[in-house]
């Protein structure tokens, strides 16, 4: 996998390097940028807010939620014991097994989305510089066409520009 990336303290240097490479033709999923801290005050943060993982934490509660209900309903149906006319299937122990089987649908659900939209475990080679952990950002393209390597460079700044 071939990559050109540049490596910068500023976060308003990388908005112009993000601006550069978009107006040298570099499609917007096409371009990275790693920061060892969240910069949300730029507009380069804002590309990939969007996610579904609210609703698949949701979805794996309420899954959860069901299969406690059922469990415990079952299994008391299962096994009914008779404690002086009270109901077989009490509701206010069940709560506890109930709540906890939610929590670790919700959770489980949310472990299993990170790791698949992570990419986790991966064999891939994943565009990173060490120098991002001591607070420099970096901005690059994997993979770039032959036809937009000279644009990228200029783009990213030519004395900058690490080629892998």
């Amino acid at each position: 996998m071939s990559v050109l990336y540049a490596l910068y303290s500023e976060p308003d240097e990388v908005q112009k390097a993000v601006d550069s490479l978009r107006k040298a033709g570099v499609p917007e999923k096409e371009i990275v940028v790693i920061s060892s801290e969240p910069i949300e005050e730029y507009e380069f943060s804002h590309r990939d807010k969007a996610t579904w993982l609210y609703w698949i934490a949701g979805g794996g509660g309420a899954l959860g939620l069901a299969f406690g209900t059922w469990l415990t309903r079952m299994t008391e149906l299962a096994w009914p014991l008779q404690t002086g006319g009270m109901p077989i299937v009490s509701w206010w122990p069940n709560l506890i097994v109930m709540f906890e089987l939610t929590m670790l649908g919700g959770i489980l659900a949310t472990v299993v989305t990170l790791f698949i939209t992570a990419k986790i475990p991966t064999r891939e080679n994943a565009l990173y510089d060490v120098a991002v952990s001591d607070g420099k950002i970096l901005v690059g393209v994997e993979s770039p066409t032959e036809g937009l390597r000279a644009g990228i460079q200029n783009a990213l700044g030519a004395g900058r520009v690490v080629s892998r």
